[in-house]
């Protein structure tokens, strides 16, 4: 799959090996959901039936953080995971689109005269919510009145599983949430956040149980503060383990952003500086203060006892 990065406006120049007939999908895809892979796939298939290349037309930084909804900051799926994801699903290439002021100020006529238009798609597959231009003026119905027939536009309805719409905002209310089976279900997979192993204060060696201190790579959605029961890829080998979320409150550290602390079963090698993969598959407790070193080394021991179980029944 080719990454190509869009600012407005448009360099065609630089554009023209990939300007042409193509089918795209137009969204953010924070999470590629369920729903969004609805989309996604329904462009492939159309893409497949006309004998064309798939696209995909996503923004970056999330149009919501720009329009100052700070919690957007923070991503379900930061841009290089969603890059992989879409290249798994098979998509040609994708458009990485900056969203700015110049590109936030565009009117929905001239999202589409200068920008969809002038790489001459094909088609546009987008949700139903999807909104663009000016204050997110245009909708669905508007992007099909002002194609004028120079491209199709087809809406992909809202994805529903067991009643419940899937959406990004339900998967985030459901990680602060601790909700871990509600997250996985509307995702279609585990959620995971990736991170470079750094040092730490070592206090989980102390206590019998080692830890990988990870500094997360990107701005991820961060999950309530608690322990979880996890499966980490390590050098492309994959082990069960379980996570602290949270601000060690035990000692006591006054800080106040959470750490992330992985400890992996059966694993004794030392990866400072390493990338390791970590998808939460059970919520297992929230973070609390314990009143001693003992309680808190009982409590570890009895969370690893439930993690393995809870991976054991999720393999």
């Amino acid at each position: 799959m080719q990454i190509i990065p869009i600012s407005y406006p448009m360099d065609l120049d630089q554009l023209a090996q990939f300007v042409g007939k193509q089918v795209v999908a137009i969204g953010d895809f924070d999470g590629v959901h369920l729903g969004h892979r609805e989309v996604i796939g329904r462009a492939l298939l159309t893409a497949r039936n006309l004998g064309l290349k798939s696209a995909i037309m996503t923004f970056y930084p999330h149009p919501r953080a720009v329009m100052g909804q700070d919690k957007y900051v923070d991503l379900l799926t930061p841009m290089k995971k969603k890059m992989e994801i879409f290249e798994s699903m098979g998509i040609n290439h994708a458009y990485i689109v900056t969203f700015d002021a110049s590109l936030m100020r565009l009117s929905p006529e001239q999202f589409v005269d200068q920008v969809l238009d002038r790489l001459g798609v094909d088609s546009v597959i987008c949700g139903f919510d999807f909104t663009f231009g000016f204050q997110g003026k245009g909708t669905p119905d508007s992007l099909c009145e002002l194609s004028h027939g120079k491209f199709s536009v087809e809406v992909v309805r809202p994805f529903h599983m067991n009643g419940e719409k899937v959406s990004s905002t339900r998967i985030r209310e459901a990680l602060q949430l601790g909700e871990l089976e509600t997250v996985t279900r509307l995702l279609g997979r585990p959620y995971s956040i990736s991170g470079t192993v750094v040092d730490g204060a070592k206090r989980g060696r102390t206590l019998g149980f080692p830890t990988a201190n990870l500094q997360l790579e990107e701005p991820y959605v961060s999950p309530t503060n608690g322990v979880y029961a996890i499966k980490a890829t390590v050098r492309g080998e994959i082990y069960q383990g379980v996570m602290n979320i949270g601000v060690k409150p035990t000692f006591e550290t006054g800080e106040l952003k959470p750490s992330f602390e992985a400890h992996l079963f059966e694993f004794s090698e030392q990866i400072y500086g390493e990338t390791v993969m970590v998808e939460l598959i059970a919520f297992l407790r929230p973070e609390r203060k314990f009143t001693s070193l003992e309680d808190l080394v009982a409590q570890i021991k009895l969370d690893a006892v439930e993690a393995r179980q809870k991976l054991t029944l999720e393999t």
